[in-house]
Formats: structure tokens, C-alpha cells, sequence
């Protein structure tokens, strides 16, 4: 990616998206960052601009932010969201509410302000989403975000056939990624071993490596990916039926590691 290139990466700051950041600084990408606030550790090189993504009136400033002072915007990564841990019967319609706003109406807007600058620009631009394993299989205790995220794939979709030739998009899909708040999600360093020993790969992911998937599709060499997911799960997840049933569970035993 060339040093002209300007990429923005929402909720940059930290986990996920800290790792995507980082592999376009290294690409020479000139990187912006967005977050309600500032980090405490700023990654080096990068752009911060104050933004809350579920309020319309600081996605439009930030936009305008950024047109004034670089004047495009070839990519962008439509990576803050999430959601804590609560049952569908026990969480509030408001709460409900909240989390379709940030993971699936959030990023729409920001889509439909970046294609307005990449329309106007003669090589385009590329949008992606992150999205998640939680839209492609049951998403228990965060039900409304992988119904948000399955959204999300759908959207992908039909932006990439809406905004083509000129803007490409595409989604990138994580399944369990390491980070600085992964004991949140599964527990202490005995409970991620359990957790790294479910995946195929047999550990959870890298935040770069996200990153550098994110670089790739967002690269010439991802010039024909448009509408697409890449899904980043090393290898997916056991069949809960195998560790269940007796046919076959020597041989199945055999071939782990």
C-alpha cells in the first residue's frame, strides 16, 4: 500500500482493532483513529480523532475532519463494536436497541459517508466491515449482536453491488481473537488454554493477524474480492456431536495433535 493511502479504522485504540492499525502503519498507510476517547497508550504514528460512531453529528465531523485535512479516504474499517455478556429474556429493549445501533446502524452511516468521498475520487476506495463467527452460527448470551453481525454480512452484500465498480466491499470475520480484555470473555489463563484447546488451530488468534487480513483485502491483491467474507477461525469449531458419539471417536482421536 502506497504512503498516499488514507485508511480509517473505528475504535482503533485497542484489541481488534489496535491490530488492524498497526498493520497499516507498517503497510506506510497514513492511519486515523476514532474512539470516545483518547487511548492512554496512542499507537504510534496514527490519528486520533474523538468520535462516538452511534451519534450522527461526530461521524459528520469527523468526516469533515478529515476531508479538510487529507483530503480522501481510501479505506475504511468499520471495526468499533461489541457487547457485554446478557440473555435475550433478561436484557431490556433498550439494551437491545443499543447494540444493533453500534455494531449494525453505526457502521452503515459511516459507510454511506465514506463512499460519498471515494465516489468522487478517480481509484475509489475500499469499505470493510468486521465481522464475527457469532453471525454464522448460535450466539448465545449476545444474541442481539450476532443477529447485528449477520446483518452486517447481509449489508456487505448489497453495499458491494450498490457502490461497484468504483468502491469495493468486503467483510472480515474473526472467530476467537486474544486481547488485552480476552479474560472477560473466557475467563483466567486456565480457562483460555480449555478454550484455545476447542479450536482446530489450537490457540486463538493474533490481533495482527486480523490486521493483516484486513491489509490483504484492502490491497490490489484483494482487487476481486468484493461482497465477500473472509473468515478467520482457525479451522472453526469441533462438532459438539463428535465428542458425543461413540462411532469413529478412536480415529477422530488419532488425528489431533
Amino acid at each position: 500500500m502506497s504512503h498516499s493511502r488514507t485508511v480509517l479504522v473505528t475504535g482503533g485504540t485497542k484489541g481488534v482493532g489496535r491490530g488492524i492499525c498497526e498493520a497499516f502503519l507498517a503497510s506506510g498507510a497514513t492511519v486515523i483513529v476514532c474512539g470516545r476517547t483518547a487511548p492512554a497508550e496512542p499507537t504510534g504514528g496514527a490519528e486520533f480523532i474523538a468520535c462516538d460512531v452511534r451519534k450522527r453529528e461526530d461521524v459528520d465531523a469527523m468526516f469533515a475532519q478529515i476531508a479538510e485535512r487529507h483530503g480522501r479516504l481510501d479505506v475504511l474499517v468499520n471495526n468499533a463494536g461489541g457487547a457485554p455478556f446478557a440473555l435475550a429474556d433478561k436484557a431490556s429493549p433498550r439494551f437491545h436497541e443499543s447494540i444493533i445501533a453500534l455494531n449494525l446502524l453505526a457502521p452503515l452511516h459511516l459507510s454511506q459517508k465514506a463512499n460519498h468521498l471515494m465516489q468522487a475520487q478517480a481509484e475509489g476506495g475500499t469499505i470493510l466491515f468486521i465481522g464475527s463467527v457469532s453471525a454464522l452460527r448460535p450466539s448465545p448470551g449476545t444474541a442481539a449482536y450476532g443477529a447485528a453481525k449477520a446483518g452486517v454480512l447481509s449489508l456487505v452484500q448489497s453495499l458491494a453491488v450498490e457502490w461497484a465498480p468504483k468502491v469495493r466491499v468486503c467483510a472480515v470475520s474473526p472467530g476467537l481473537v486474544h486481547t488485552e480484555q480476552s479474560d472477560l470473555h473466557y475467563g483466567d489463563e486456565a480457562s483460555m488454554a480449555r478454550v484455545a484447546a476447542t479450536i482446530p488451530a489450537g490457540r486463538l488468534a493474533r490481533v495482527r493477524e486480523i490486521g493483516d487480513a484486513c491489509l490483504w483485502m484492502a490491497s490490489p491483491a484483494g482487487s476481486y474480492a468484493s461482497g465477500s467474507n473472509l473468515v478467520m477461525h482457525g479451522g472453526g469449531e469441533r462438532p459438539a456431536f463428535l465428542s458425543a458419539a461413540a462411532a469413529n471417536r478412536d480415529e477422530l482421536r488419532e488425528n489431533k495433535p
